[in-house]
């Protein structure tokens, strides 16, 4: 069995699911990008048929978080079945979510996007666009150390 490429991600839960978990506006955990390359999130929409949300990605000073700047990033969507998307470049002001029930959206963002900001935390943030609750929950995966393998150290300060 091969495990290197899951051998080398740091995986953290950026918020776990319930009922509603858009509502408003949310962020995920801040986590921090120092020792890796890319960091990939995982929203998982499970039941919520209408409700629809503005994603962005925001680079952090801090796990406060004290100044964010939103950053440009890529992502894809599963939709329907288990047909990806394309692959999408998004600006700093994001995308809004598809309404309808089990979604998976996957979000990349490479550290020299926080880095071009000035800093080294990221976080996942969802602006609700139509109020409806939707269940979900997002993972968070820190990839491609920049030392050769994963650490168990933490990243959530």
């Amino acid at each position: 069995m091969r495990y290197e490429q899951l051998a080398t991600q740091h995986a953290v839960i950026g918020l776990a699911p319930v009922a509603d978990a858009l509502s408003g506006t949310i962020a995920s955990d801040i986590v921090d990008m120092s020792g890796h390359q890319s960091c990939v999130f995982t929203l998982f929409k499970g039941v919520g048929t209408t409700g629809t949300s503005t994603i962005t990605v925001e680079a952090c000073d801090d796990v406060t978080p004290t100044t964010t700047a939103a950053v440009p990033f890529y992502y894809r969507a599963l939709t329907a079945t288990d047909v990806n998307g394309a692959m999408t470049a998004a600006t700093s002001a994001g995308f809004t979510t598809t309404a309808g029930s089990a979604q998976i959206y996957t979000i990349q963002v490479d550290q020299a996007e926080l880095a071009s900001a000035g800093y080294k935390y990221v976080r996942l943030k969802a602006v609700e666009v139509v109020d409806s609750p939707v269940l979900a929950g997002i993972l968070i995966q820190l990839c491609n150390p920049k030392h050769g393998s994963s650490s168990t150290n933490s990243v959530i300060d």
